[in-house]
């Protein structure tokens, strides 16, 4: 879907991106637009749904500071959507991925503890459709995007 989206498009998101919080008087001054012009180029590009929402970014020495982990997941395809929606649920839960292979998912988890983080650990673990999991702990980021 992105690749389809026009150059201003693209530039706009780019924006978005950067400060989703930008007044639209500002994205309009950067991109050399009128006003109504961007407007009307965001709200097109929600009805599109390529934009379908908006986000807190934290800060990277915040999220270095909590405890991550990586749980791979085995799960009964015929249980998945129950348990896809605990997870959506699940505060702890920043992420659920799809995958090929051996398991069928990846969820990434974030807690201020290792006690919180196992809580969360033993409560995925004890979900009907999950069959197996396998857990890695961050220990450090070595770069993001």
């Amino acid at each position: 879907m992105l690749n389809s989206l026009t150059k201003p498009e693209q530039e706009l998101l780019n924006l978005l991106r950067a400060d989703a919080r930008a007044s639209i008087a500002d994205i309009a001054r950067q991109l050399g637009l009128a006003r109504a012009t961007v407007q009307e180029r965001i709200r097109r590009l929600e009805q599109k749904k390529v934009i379908q929402g908006y986000t807190v970014r934290l800060d990277p020495s915040y999220s270095r500071s909590r405890v991550t982990a990586h749980t791979l997941l085995r799960v009964d395809a015929k249980k998945a959507e129950k348990l896809y929606d605990v997870l959506r649920k699940m505060p702890s839960v920043s992420g659920v991925y799809a995958l090929s292979g051996e398991f069928d998912a990846l969820a990434v988890l974030q807690a201020d503890s290792t006690a919180e983080l196992d809580e969360a650990l033993d409560q995925l673990g004890r979900q009907d459709a999950v069959e197996r999991t396998q857990t890695s702990i961050v220990l450090s980021v070595k770069f993001e995007r």
